[in-house]
């Protein structure tokens, strides 16, 4: 495996980093909320009153955010080398994880190890440990 260095972006990489790191702080601190978008995006299947404009704000803030990002500089062209039934077991996969899991990537990796949670600790282990079980296998099989 080789790492692609004229690819890299350290200070697009830190401001992403900084600004997720803030998001999930005024969050939680603001509406005593986590920053799981499984949960925020699954919350709005049975929101509860007064929980609906908040999630709307959420996941319309994570489908605005690229437009706004494009307006003062170019994004990089997405690079799928996965035909779509791929995609559509992958997505499926994640689904039924972040169910088991209890929570997603965002949930357990951002807000739950930032609160040293050993529920979120052992579960993103699990995450990244079955993701990479999962590329290494597909490899040797393609």
């Amino acid at each position: 495996m080789t790492i692609d260095w004229a690819h890299v972006t350290p200070w697009a990489s830190l401001a992403g980093g900084l600004l997720i790191g803030v998001a999930a702080t005024m969050l939680v601190l603001l509406n005593g909320r986590v920053a799981g978008v499984s949960g925020i995006l699954g919350g709005l299947l049975s929101a509860r009153p007064g929980e609906i404009g908040w999630r709307f704000a959420f996941i319309g803030g994570l489908l605005v955010a690229p437009a706004v990002v494009r307006l003062v500089a170019a994004l990089p062209a997405p690079r799928i080398e996965a035909g779509f039934a791929t995609l559509v077991v992958a997505g499926l996969a994640v689904g039924i994880g972040t169910s088991y899991g209890s929570g997603c990537t965002s949930g357990h990796g951002v807000c739950g190890i930032s609160r040293l949670s050993p529920r979120s600790l052992v579960a993103t282990a699990a995450f990244m440990l079955t993701g990479m079980a999962t590329v290494f296998l597909w490899r040797q099989l393609a």
